[in-house]
């Protein structure tokens, strides 16, 4: 049985090749765009791409959200093809880094409320300062028994 079923694989008629889905993301682009025409064409290059859901276009900040079925890569790349200058959004909101105001994370150009994606560098724990600085915490109740 097993040798049939092997030759039986070669002889059908109805193609089995399996096409890998594509899962439901949101990809955040940064465009610059300048004017209402610009808007518009970035808009109707992104909303024609076949999986896209929504599509919600911000000039103040520069931003484009497409949700739906899409690739980021070609996402870009359409928004790209109306030769307008585009990149994936490198922004985050402040309160989710831990020091905003680093040299690489803070940016000028950045919306309000927003910082640059970057690795930062946290202090290791076992630090010799880090540990002094946690001794005299408010925040450990069994820092220090002076105060």
């Amino acid at each position: 049985m097993g040798a049939l079923d092997y030759f039986s694989n070669f002889c059908t008629v109805t193609s089995t090749r399996r096409r890998k889905r594509r899962t439901m993301q949101t990809v955040e682009i940064k465009v610059k765009m300048d004017c209402d025409g610009c808007e518009r064409r970035v808009r109707h290059a992104v909303t024609s791409m076949r999986g896209a859901r929504s599509v919600e276009v911000n000039r103040k900040q520069s931003r484009v959200t497409v949700s739906g079925y899409v690739d980021a890569k070609k996402v870009l790349k359409r928004v790209k093809s109306t030769g307008k200058r585009a990149e994936i959004w490198p922004y985050v909101p402040f309160n989710l880094v831990a020091y905003p105001y680093v040299a690489q994370a803070y940016d000028k150009k950045a919306p309000a409320g927003y910082v640059k994606n970057v690795v930062q560098a946290l202090p290791s724990p076992n630090n010799p300062n880090e540990i002094l600085t946690s001794m005299f915490s408010d925040d450990n109740p069994n820092a220090c028994s002076i105060m």
